[in-house]
């Protein structure tokens, strides 16, 4: 009979260091999760200090997004930090100015903020012209009605220089404003592409391997949803009836078009046809 070898036991130390890496795995992600979520609540210092954190574009996202549900609710004490938002309009992360101006929207008391908004119409961003010219329509403002009509549109994906194709994205594919979607090789020189939208890639103009001319069109972007919700709604208030050719496409019954924008888009249109009668 052979004999039973002996059972060797995890020393306390292993078991110690064996819990701790464990602990560790579900502990880090949890972390990472509650400090970039913008709806942990911020105290009135953090919300100072966060918007001052020019090193840190998304703790001044974060107290943006604290302050404009404040600003939502009517409260008062949001006031002293609206010449912060004024500041946040030039911000050079787009993100961040994007995220402001759709803050100055929720308060249209502010004289300053309408002024604001206007020039942030000529913004260099799509989704900030965008996001300036629905804040506006919340000001009885209809300037920004053709960057609204715009965020019904494809967004054109350039080259910004000259070079070779090493890779890029299906059509089909989903991807979020500032996805990586192609890299371009000039000799050591690697450049990454990125869309100006958050969406769904309709269709390629290269293929992989394909040299490309700078300002050449790579890809269109078919805008997501919540992008096309806004303007729909944005547009049952201001549009006109230049405007229903970018409506109609989503009143299309095709599966790439939810029920609730094809919904949308119906009512947007008879909205329109009857401010069009009166």
């Amino acid at each position: 009979m052979r004999p039973a070898r002996p059972h060797h036991r995890m020393s306390t130390r292993n078991r110690l260091l064996f819990f701790l890496v464990a602990w560790l795995i579900v502990l880090m992600p949890f972390l990472f999760w509650w400090s970039t979520w913008f709806g942990r609540h911020l105290s009135d210092t953090q919300i100072t200090e966060y918007l001052n954190d020019d090193k840190h574009p998304r703790h001044i996202q974060h107290a943006l997004v604290q302050l404009g549900e404040r600003m939502a609710r009517q409260d008062s004490g949001a006031t002293r930090w609206y010449p912060q938002l004024l500041r946040l309009a030039s911000h050079p992360v787009e993100e961040v100015r994007n995220t402001d101006a759709w803050v100055m929207g929720q308060d249209t008391s502010a004289a300053a903020f309408h002024e604001t908004l206007l020039k942030m119409l000529q913004d260099s961003s799509p989704m900030v012209r965008g996001n300036a010219a629905l804040s506006l329509v919340r000001f009885g403002d209809a300037t920004g009605r053709p960057q609204i009509v715009a965020l019904l549109q494809p967004a054109s994906v350039v080259a910004p220089a000259a070079g070779r194709v090493i890779a890029i994205d299906k059509v089909g594919t989903s991807v979020r404003q500032g996805g990586l979607i192609a890299r371009l090789q000039d000799g050591d020189r690697i450049t990454e592409i990125r869309t100006p939208i958050g969406g769904r890639i309709r269709e390629l103009s290269v293929a992989t391997g394909a040299p490309v001319a700078a300002d050449a069109e790579l890809a269109s972007i078919d805008p997501g949803s919540e992008q096309v919700w806004e303007a729909l709604r944005a547009l049952y208030l201001v549009g006109q009836l230049d405007d229903l050719p970018a409506i109609r496409i989503y009143e299309r019954n095709v599966l790439e078009i939810p029920d609730r924008l094809r919904e949308q888009a119906v009512l947007t249109e008879k909205v329109i046809q009857a401010r069009a009668t009166k």
